[in-house]
C-alpha cells in the first residue's frame, strides 16, 4: 500500500492508473522528490482521501478509512465526469469513425455500430448529469447497465465487424485500417475498465461515506454466454429489426403482446444485445434479414 511518506514520483512512474488519479485530484506534473503528503497539502487535497483512491484502484484495498473527506472525493468524481464527457468519449468516437467507416460501403454494420455507441454516450451523459446534481442513490443500479452497453459495442465489433478488405493487396499484411481498429478496441477496453472503476468508487467509497454504511463486498458479474435463438424468437427479432412495435409484431405473428415482450427479453438475454442497432447487426450477419430491406 502507498503511504503519505512515499514519493509521489515513484507512484506516478510505477503505476499506470496513477497519472489519471492525480489529474482528477487537480495535481500536476513536475513533482520533484516531494512526498504524496507534501504534494497533496500544496494543492489543498485531503491526503487520506487521495490514498484511499490510489490504494483502492491499484491494490483493490477495501478497508476504506473512516476519515474520507466527502468534498474532496466529490471533486475527484466531478473531474472524472468532465474527463469522460468532454474528452475521452468524443475522442473515442472520432477514432471509431476513422477505424470502421472505411469498411465495405455496401454494408450498414459500421453505421449501426456507431449508432450503438452514440446511444451509449447519451445514456452515460444522462447518468452523469444526474450524479452531478447529487442524485447518487437514485442511480445506484444504472452503473452495470451502462458498462454492459460499452461491453456490447466491443463484442459487436469482435463478432460482426466486416473483415473483408483489411489486408494489403500488395503485401497481404494488415492494413492501417486494421491497426486503427486494434487501437480502438484497446481504447474501448480501457474506457470500460476506467468507467467500471469509477462506478466502484462511487458505490464502495462515496455512498458508504454519505450513509455511514459498510461498503459492499461483491459487485459486477460476468456477462452471460450467447445462446441460440428459437425459431419463434428469430421471427420476433426479424420484426423488431423491421421497426415494428410490440403490438404490430403480435398482430403479424398472431401471438399476444405479452408473449412478444417475453420473447424480446429472452432474445436480449441470449444474445447479450440490448439495442435495436445491435440486434440489426446480428440479424444481418446471420442472414435473417436482407440488408436492402432495412
Amino acid at each position: 500500500m502507498y503511504k503519505s511518506t512515499d514519493k509521489i514520483c515513484d507512484l506516478m512512474s510505477h503505476e499506470e492508473d496513477a497519472i489519471q488519479i492525480i489529474s482528477r485530484f487537480g495535481l500536476e506534473m513536475g513533482v520533484g522528490e516531494q512526498t504524496i503528503e507534501q504534494v497533496c497539502e500544496a494543492h489543498g487535497v485531503h491526503t487520506p482521501t487521495f490514498l484511499a483512491i490510489v490504494n483502492y484502484k491499484i491494490f483493490h484495498q477495501r478497508a476504506i478509512p473512516a476519515d474520507i473527506d466527502i468534498p474532496t472525493l466529490q471533486r475527484y468524481l466531478l473531474n472524472a465526469h468532465t474527463y469522460f464527457l468532454d474528452f475521452r468519449l468524443p475522442r473515442l468516437r472520432r477514432a471509431l469513425i476513422e477505424a470502421i467507416i472505411p469498411a465495405d460501403p455496401t454494408t450498414k454494420i459500421p453505421g449501426l455500430i456507431l449508432r450503438c455507441y452514440d446511444e451509449f454516450v447519451e445514456e452515460i451523459r444522462t447518468h452523469i448529469e444526474h450524479e452531478n446534481e447529487g442524485l447518487y442513490d437514485e442511480h445506484v443500479h444504472d452503473d452495470q447497465r451502462i458498462t454492459d452497453k460499452l461491453a456490447e459495442i466491443k463484442n459487436l465489433i469482435i463478432k460482426y465487424y466486416p473483415s473483408e478488405g483489411t489486408k494489403s493487396p500488395i503485401t497481404n499484411d494488415q492494413s492501417p485500417i486494421t491497426y486503427l481498429l486494434i487501437s480502438v478496441m484497446s481504447d474501448l477496453w480501457h474506457t470500460q475498465q476506467d468507467f467500471e472503476d469509477h462506478c466502484a468508487i462511487e458505490d464502495d467509497i462515496l455512498r458508504p461515506a454519505l450513509t455511514n454504511k459498510q461498503a459492499p463486498t461483491q459487485r459486477r458479474h460476468a456477462l452471460p454466454k450467447t445462446e441460440e435463438l428459437s425459431e419463434r424468437e428469430q421471427d420476433v427479432l426479424i420484426q423488431v429489426v423491421r421497426g415494428l412495435s410490440n403490438k404490430e409484431i403480435a398482430d403479424v405473428l398472431c401471438i399476444s403482446t405479452h408473449t412478444v415482450i417475453s420473447h424480446r427479453k429472452n432474445i436480449a438475454r441470449k444474445l447479450n444485445i440490448h439495442s435495436t442497432a445491435g440486434l440489426t447487426i446480428y440479424a444481418i450477419v446471420n442472414k435473417l434479414v436482407d440488408i436492402n430491406s432495412i
